[in-house]
Formats: C-alpha cells, sequence, structure tokens
C-alpha cells in the first residue's frame, strides 16, 4: 500500500470534471471515477498540507455505510474493487487503491440533507441568536427555552441546506426545500435521511460514538432516489465519544478539531492562502479520522 500523501491528482484517460475540497471526479461516460485525495480544509479554505490515509479513511467509511444501509436507500457505487477498474487505469493503481471508487452518474438534489440529533454547530449559534431576540424558533422550528448546547434533541431533525459548491452552504427551511426541489423530492429526502441517521445512529453509539448530525446528499438514476458523494465519515458529520459527553459545551470529536483550534490561535484571518499546518496538529487529525474508522468499521 502507498502511504504517500495525495494531494492532487492527474489521470490523464479522463477528463476531470471537478476538484472539490477533498475530492477529483473524472467523468468516464456513463460513470464518474471519485477519487479522495488527502486534502483538508477549514473554514472553507484548503490547507496547503494534507493528512496523511485520510482519503483512504473517507473511502472505507462511506464504503461500509453504502452497505450497512442498502436495506434503508441504494447508493451510486458500482465498484471500489481496484482488479474491476478498466485496464486504462492500472497505470494509477498505487494512487488508486483504497482511496477511489466508481459510481454512477446522477440527477443531483442541490439541497444538503441535514439531520441533527443534537444540538450544535450553526444551529445552536442560530439558536443562540433567536433568543437574543426573545424567541426560541428557527427556521420554522421551535425549541425549548431550556434547551442547552450539545443536548440531544427529542426527535432528530431533518434541517435541510443549500447546496453552494464555492462557500458557504445556508440553513433553510423545510418550505423553501420544497420551493426549490418540490414537494414530492423534498418529503422523500426527509424520510430517507431520517431512517438513515437513526440506524445509523443507534449502530454508532453501541460502538462508543455519538452522532450528533450528519449531512447526506442524494440523486435520481433511473426514476429512483439513491445516496450519493460520500455518507458519514468525519467531514460530513458530528462524531462525538460517548465516554466525554457533557451537556452545556462543546465536544471533542473525531475530527479536525486540532486544525480548526490552532488556526484560530493564529489568529489567521480565514482567507486564501492557509498557513501551514505543524506536523504535531496533523498528526492529531490523522489520528482521530483513523480512530473513528477503527471505532466504526472495526478496520
Amino acid at each position: 500500500m502507498n502511504n504517500k500523501v495525495v494531494l492532487t491528482t492527474a489521470i490523464k484517460e479522463y477528463p476531470l470534471m471537478t476538484r472539490g475540497k477533498v475530492r477529483d471526479i473524472y467523468d468516464m461516460g456513463d460513470s464518474l471515477l471519485f477519487v479522495a485525495t488527502d486534502r483538508i480544509s477549514a473554514f472553507d479554505v484548503v490547507m496547503p498540507n494534507g493528512i496523511p490515509g485520510k482519503g483512504r479513511v473517507l473511502t472505507a467509511m462511506s464504503l461500509f455505510w453504502f452497505d450497512f444501509l442498502k436495506d434503508i436507500v441504494d447508493n451510486h457505487l458500482v465498484t471500489a474493487d481496484i482488479d474491476e477498474y478498466p485496464h486504462d487505469l492500472a497505470a494509477y493503481r498505487d494512487v488508486l487503491d483504497g482511496r477511489s471508487m466508481i459510481v454512477v452518474k446522477a440527477r443531483r438534489v442541490d439541497v444538503e440533507c441535514i439531520v441533527r440529533g443534537y444540538i450544535s454547530g450553526t444551529m445552536w449559534r442560530e439558536l443562540q441568536a433567536a433568543r437574543r431576540q426573545g424567541a426560541n424558533t428557527v427556521h420554522g422550528f421551535e425549541f425549548s427555552p431550556d434547551l442547552q448546547e450539545s443536548e440531544k434533541l427529542p426527535t432528530p431533525l431533518f434541517t435541510p441546506s443549500s447546496k453552494n459548491d464555492e462557500g458557504h452552504d445556508e440553513n433553510i427551511s423545510l418550505d423553501r426545500m420544497v420551493d426549490l426541489v418540490g414537494q414530492e423530492t423534498a418529503a422523500l429526502c426527509s424520510r430517507k435521511s431520517l431512517a438513515i441517521y437513526e440506524k445509523a445512529a443507534d449502530y454508532a453509539l453501541t460502538k462508543g460514538i455519538i452522532i450528533a448530525d450528519t449531512k447526506f446528499e442524494f440523486g435520481f438514476r433511473d426514476g429512483r432516489l439513491i445516496l450519493i458523494d460520500e455518507v458519514l465519515s468525519p467531514d460530513s458529520s458530528r462524531f462525538w465519544p460517548v465516554a466525554q459527553y457533557q451537556i452545556g459545551r462543546g465536544q471533542p470529536s473525531f475530527d479536525k478539531q486540532p486544525i480548526r483550534d490552532y488556526l484560530d490561535a493564529t489568529h489567521w484571518d480565514k482567507k486564501p492562502p492557509a498557513p501551514p499546518l505543524p506536523d504535531d496538529v496533523v498528526q492529531a487529525s490523522a489520528r482521530r479520522y483513523r480512530e473513528a474508522q477503527r471505532l466504526l468499521t472495526g478496520e
């Protein structure tokens, strides 16, 4: 296995469709080649150095969850077995093995489908802002006036956000989602998202992890809704260790929090270019990603 940090790829046999914050996506005609690099972003800016093995962790976790959740919703995976790839990709085996997958094309639903089982992140900040105005309502959801940061919600909430490939996504109401994608699609995405979250969250608790919130992406293929992109990784989810959970404060998490903490301490203005990350900060984040994979998948 090649353990070299992969920040970018160059697959000359297929046109590059998009280069996102983490993934390089190539157009293979009827399908796409997804390559999860070791790039990492913070505050919507890609860092100059990556996290060793991060792309492999993200890929392994998505593959685990795709299989675990297939009774709820189908997904876009064709294969992640390098031996099943087209022969013209053989020259890139060292780069692609373990960090890539071939997926079907789908018509993307242009809304982020977020499920929150606990109050945290942007929803908590928006609730605080509402309370300063004497309200407890955010995007049509009424919260208890006694609700504290990181507290478990009475029932998980489907809280969509606008899809913005270039910058910050914005939380929107379900009514706004209906305006964007239609009543039937909005209802289907909501139902599937909540079912996925509840099954995954129940399982994760048995492994010592709270899934505080997560986001999904869906698309349509041959008229069917399918799960696309990645699923339930530290990049798309807030994973908290059960043993350290405490209501009323922010929680330690299995993600890039060491990077955020370091950048906050440098007083960086959160605009490109980002400063290089010290090795100890990089390794601390790498350990968190690997630990989340180990606990949830057993690998």
